[in-house]
């Protein structure tokens, strides 16, 4: 997928090269699966707190090995900038909208691997799933059948069946492309602001690739 221009190539390595570092955990989020992750926050049904949500993107570790608190400021400046962007294209053109998914060559076809989206898309839900619940009881739960699907940790022995070769998981992932401006519209009326306890932490300031 290609971001918009206001996020650099070069802002994208950067990130990109710092969540693959050793001052992150092996499990922190890579770029598609923080693409994923930020997108079920900015399109669900509720937003959350920034101070919420941000631990999950550095996984087992509380927070990275920051080498200074500039260096803190500028990689969750970063994320929060590719958050924007995400915003800026759902209120602008969200059929335009495409997740980052990786491609890999198989049997000569290029395909679309889009697993470690699915899978921060599904964390992001799992952070309200009493208010993303109604979804599931709508006319258009079957738009998240491909997410959970590429996503969930576990699987039933049927549903394994649907994601085991690279053929079937590209055709979920190009429904999970389609599903999403779907999903945007259905909550954008019933999007719910983040509950608030206590005094507003300060927001690292917002940019966006």
């Amino acid at each position: 997928m290609q971001l918009d221009q206001a996020f650099s190539d070069e802002e994208f390595d950067e990130l990109d090269d710092f969540l693959l570092s050793d001052r992150c955990a092996e499990d922190a989020m890579t770029m598609d699966t923080l693409h994923g992750f930020l997108t079920a926050l900015v399109i669900g049904p509720q937003e959350i707190p920034m101070a919420e949500w941000l631990p999950r993107v550095w996984g087992s570790m509380d927070e990275p090995r920051f080498g200074s608190p500039r260096e803190a400021e500028r990689i969750i400046g970063l994320i929060t900038h590719m958050m924007n962007e995400i915003v800026i294209t759902f209120k602008v053109a969200p059929e335009e909208y495409e997740p980052l998914f990786c491609e890999y060559r198989y049997e000569g076809e290029s395909l679309l691997d889009g697993e470690a989206w699915a899978w921060g898309f599904w964390e992001g839900v799992q952070l309200r799933t009493v208010e993303w619940d109604p979804v599931f009881h709508s006319g258009i739960a079957d738009l998240m059948r491909p997410i959970y699907l590429l996503g969930a940790d576990e699987l039933e022995e049927e549903e394994g069946r649907l994601v085991d070769d690279p053929v079937k998981r590209h055709r979920l992932a190009i429904e999970v492309e389609s599903a999403i401006p779907h999903l945007y519209r259905h909550w954008l009326p019933h999007r719910k602001p983040a509950a608030r306890t206590g005094s507003p932490a300060a927001a690292t300031g917002a940019m966006r690739r």
